[in-house]
């Protein structure tokens, strides 16, 4: 017989329950959905490399991270994004075009990133700033974002893209050490490492729980310290600082100020868990001391249950949390009580419970496959816009940080690392042994 749409709605919204709760029986082989996702997402990130490179088919190259597909729906573009490549969002795409198999694809933005350490505009002190100008990078130092302004006769840039956020430092670094664990570079592991002494000789900030705060926002002359510290910034850290202090051991180098490094950053992600509401604070408000508790960051949840470092088997039900507070329809929203779904990060929860328990629900990948666009990249919400709770940076006047219906690069390579079970925290594919197993 037939079964009434809302009766099959509600079946997939109680597997999604069951399973994020570990009510999950033994995992199945991935569907015919997940291997559609795996084989469009590679593709969407594939044609977003032939699009960005254009007559360029080899050398360092940032991929634009908002790609209008011009669709119903989509609200009207803003033109600080366009061409801009964020560091976080290719840092994502590079690990995720080696889960696709793309090793040249993924080199060339590892290329870029390694350039753009070494030489940048004007402070060449082993940061990378938090965008690039897409396309290939054909000059010593990689440009900028940033547009010219005809009708005021003036070149106009966005503070946040030349700043240097700690998270993207670390993401920066994770794709360096994911290409040295695919193919060793000299080049891909020294950078990294240099990458991660930045942030320990600018960032970190020993007042209240010791650990790194936000990095440094402003233009070139007029920098001042992001002095909150973040959860998920820290979680990152102590991952890429950990995997650093690997390879540098294999490569007989010293390795203690990773191990050191990681050390701090994951004891204070350690501390922002909160055992009698089972779940992660967000991080420090402004003073860099005072926990935070009234909000809560659903990659924050995640990232420590993806990346499963020694001594997190605890935090496992951090997925009850996540299904309380973070659920919106057959995803999650980016915030607490969320008012949409944040394809990325409903794109991170079927990572997190594909890498802790096999599979995830059908119900979440017919979800992120119904936000494909036309040019092959997923939307970054299908909302016209959901809002995070959290300021872009010190100049905003309230909570301005929104994500858009517009096709998304991070949002494209976060299911692409779903769906082919590959852990960016670690190189490895579930079944390789992306997380280790827990107690019951």
């Amino acid at each position: 017989m037939s079964i009434p749409p809302s009766f099959r709605a509600l079946a997939r919204c109680a597997a999604a329950s069951m399973a994020l709760a570990g009510v999950a029986a033994a995992a199945p082989s991935p569907g015919a959905t997940q291997q559609a996702l795996a084989r469009d997402s590679c593709d969407g990130l594939r044609r977003a490399v032939a699009q960005d490179q254009g007559s360029a088919a080899s050398g360092p190259l940032f991929l634009t991270s908002y790609r209008p597909a011009n669709a119903p729906g989509e609200p009207p573009f803003e033109p600080a994004l366009a061409g801009a490549g964020f560091t976080y969002d290719n840092a994502l795409a590079g690990i995720a075009l080696l889960a696709c198999g793309d090793r040249a694809a993924a080199r060339r933005i590892g290329d870029a990133v390694v350039r753009a350490v070494a030489h940048d505009q004007t402070m060449p002190d082993g940061r990378v700033r938090n965008a690039y100008r897409a396309g290939p990078v054909t000059e010593e130092k990689p440009a900028l974002p940033g547009r010219w302004d005809a009708g005021r006769k003036q070149w106009i840039a966005d503070a946040y893209q030349v700043s240097t956020a700690t998270g993207n430092v670390a993401w920066a670094a994770l794709l360096l050490l994911n290409l040295h664990q695919a193919e060793p570079t000299p080049a891909y592991l020294a950078t990294a490492r240099r990458l991660l002494a930045w942030t320990e000789q600018n960032t970190r900030a020993k007042n209240g729980p010791d650990g790194y705060n936000g990095g440094r926002h402003g233009w070139d002359n007029a920098q001042r310290a992001q002095t909150w510290k973040s959860t998920e910034h820290n979680l990152d850290i102590a991952m890429a600082a950990a995997w650093a202090a690997r390879a540098a051991r294999a490569d007989g180098q010293p390795d203690a100020a990773e191990q050191r490094q990681a050390r701090t950053a994951l004891d204070f992600v350690g501390r922002m868990w909160n055992p009698s509401e089972q779940r992660f604070h967000i991080g420090t408000k402004e003073d860099g001391a005072t926990v935070s508790t009234e909000g809560s960051g659903l990659d924050a949840q995640l990232w420590p249950l993806l990346a499963a470092p020694e001594g997190s088997c605890a935090w496992g039900r951090s997925l009850d949390w996540v299904e309380k507070h973070h659920r919106s329809g057959a995803g999650y929203g980016f915030s607490r009580e969320p008012d949409g779904i944040w394809t990325e990060g409903s794109a991170q929860a079927a990572a997190t419970l594909v890498a802790r328990k096999g599979a995830a629900p059908e119900a979440l990948w017919q979800l992120l496959a119904s936000q494909r666009a036309g040019n092959g990249l997923y939307y970054a919400t299908p909302s016209a816009r959901i809002s995070t709770g959290l300021a872009i940076g010190p100049d905003s006047t309230g909570a301005d940080f929104f994500y858009y219906r517009w096709p998304h690069l991070g949002a494209t390579a976060w299911i692409a690392l779903a769906a082919t079970g590959f852990n960016p925290f670690t190189g490895k594919t579930t079944a390789s042994g992306a997380v280790p197993s827990c107690p019951a």
